[in-house]
């Protein structure tokens, strides 16, 4: 996936999220059986997902809405997407604009 920062990102809609009282959250894919454990950060990209936002749209949240955020976040963010398009949880398109 190259150039991910310019693509949109959508999650899967058969993907259950569903949110613990600590902030964190568990992925279900009722397809596969697979369970995914989220943080607090991987929760917001998570919603993020609607295709309406690229990557760089996501990184600009996370520093909005988090303190500390490393300077290598892009490519935590890449590397979550990527991660979850290879479960099968997340498709991207190219980015419109």
């Amino acid at each position: 996936m190259s150039q991910t920062e310019e693509k949109n990102v959508i999650a899967n809609p058969l993907i259950v999220l569903r949110e613990e009282f600590d902030d964190w959250a568990i992925l279900f894919d009722p397809d596969t059986g697979n369970t995914f454990s989220l943080n607090p950060i991987g929760v917001l990209i998570w919603k993020q997902l609607d295709g309406h936002h690229s990557l760089d749209d996501i990184v600009t949240i996370i520093k909005e809405a988090a303190a500390d955020v490393p300077s290598a976040v892009t490519g935590h963010v890449q590397a979550f997407v990527k991660n979850a398009a290879g479960f099968g949880l997340v498709r991207c398109e190219e980015h419109r604009g």
